[in-house]
């Protein structure tokens, strides 16, 4: 009985430890639910936080995006920065599209939004550029009807490896399953300097590639001095899009991992018990 009773202790301590080391403490809040004091606005053609028609703003404790002020889209693609960089992290982000497209904005911008990894400083974007060298997650919307996978990978300004060949695609396709109406919907992503990005729907992990990379094209109106083809992205910023379809987000959380990146025993460690942790759909 004694025995058994120090194991269950031993157990229960660990559990605990367990718990500790990824606490809601220990994760960054990145949107407060209150104001966008740390995040920098950048809509083409419009200066760094001009922030054209009021498109990003908080209702209701949710960070939005909005077109009621918006005669016609025309191309004024969006992005929201947060103001801190990251290189290895697991972000955590949950969403969901409301009302109608705004009128002239393209087809394939229908419930289409996404999150930009490893990115260029908001700073450094031209006033006419539409999107920032990055790497894109797709945060995308069924129709109701016909099949869409979601955290697709695309690629503006930049090329990424799968499978050790150099993929030139704009965009690649995940496993992901369609998620059809106004639903929330969780998507993750967990980005390892340049080594590995792994993008996550639900509890699934549905697309990994490696070196991310500067290079390739679909970005205009960039500085050429930023865009450096061949140089392999450690870091980077992390933005939000507005593309045209009015979306809502509830959650932007981002564990950082960077140190435990010199310690693989205790950053695999992390990881799994970030991958096991439990949350709300």
């Amino acid at each position: 009985m004694k025995s058994i009773l120090t194991t269950l202790l031993l157990f229960s301590t660990l559990v605990t430890q367990a718990q500790k080391e990824i606490a809601p403490s220990k994760w960054v809040k990145m949107f407060n639910g209150k104001d966008l004091k740390d995040w920098d606005i950048k809509i083409t053609g419009y200066d760094l936080n001009d922030n054209f028609g009021n498109t990003f703003r908080v209702k209701d404790g949710l960070l939005t995006v909005n077109y009621d002020q918006y005669q016609q889209f025309d191309e004024k693609y969006g992005h929201i920065f947060y103001k801190k960089n990251f290189s290895a992290y697991l972000i955590v982000v949950e969403y969901r599209f409301t009302g109608e497209q705004v009128k002239g904005g393209p087809g394939w911008a229908y419930r289409n939004s996404g999150v930009m990894l490893h990115g260029q400083p908001a700073a450094t974007m031209g006033k006419n550029q539409d999107f920032p060298i990055s790497l894109e997650e797709q945060l995308l919307g069924g129709n109701g009807k016909d099949a869409r996978t979601n955290a697709n990978l695309c690629t503006p300004g930049t090329n990424v490896v799968m499978n050790t060949k150099l993929i030139k695609d704009h965009c690649i396709s995940s496993t992901s399953k369609t998620y059809h109406g106004d639903q929330w919907v969780h998507v993750e992503a967990l980005v390892l300097r340049d080594s590995v990005i792994k993008h996550i729907a639900g509890q699934d992990t549905v697309l990994v590639y490696n070196q991310p990379q500067i290079g390739g094209g679909n970005v205009s109106n960039f500085d050429p001095a930023v865009k450096t083809d061949g140089k392999l992205l450690t870091e980077g910023s992390i933005s939000l899009q507005s593309e045209s379809h009015p979306v809502a987000f509830r959650k932007v959380e981002l564990f950082d991992l960077s140190p435990y990146v010199n310690d693989p025993k205790k950053l695999a460690y992390i990881i799994e018990l970030l991958q096991k942790r439990k949350f709300n759909k």
